[in-house]
């Protein structure tokens, strides 16, 4: 099995990171990965931004690539909005979203 790398980017002003990092270990755990770390990336400037294509806090990347992208969302030190699969609104992703991106790093080494 392989195993992804993760990361959890955040700015100092959201309130969400630490829910997200709580969903995220749960996530981790529900797929098999709770011993991975996660690696906290705080984004606190301007040029962080750019060099992380952050476009909001909380983000999870797994391999670098976020969770749930969304290409509309602009680049900036704020808190992200996330719509989650049953169209609810939340300051976090979808733990859904989360576990499939997780399996599906996890399949890419086996093939």
């Amino acid at each position: 099995m392989r195993v992804p790398d993760v990361e959890l980017l955040w700015w100092e002003g959201c309130p969400s990171t630490d829910t997200a990092l709580s969903e995220l270990r749960q996530a981790l755990s529900e797929v098999g990965l709770e011993a991975i770390q996660v690696r906290m990336r705080e984004i606190s400037s301007d040029e962080d931004v750019r060099q992380a294509g952050f476009s909001g806090s909380p983000t999870v990347l797994v391999d670098g690539a976020d969770v749930a992208p969304h290409p509309a969302e602009p680049a900036g030190l704020t808190c992200r909005v996330y719509r989650r699969r049953d169209g609810s609104i939340s300051p976090t992703p979808d733990p859904m979203d989360v576990r499939d991106a997780l399996r599906r790093a996890m399949a890419a080494g086996a093939a």
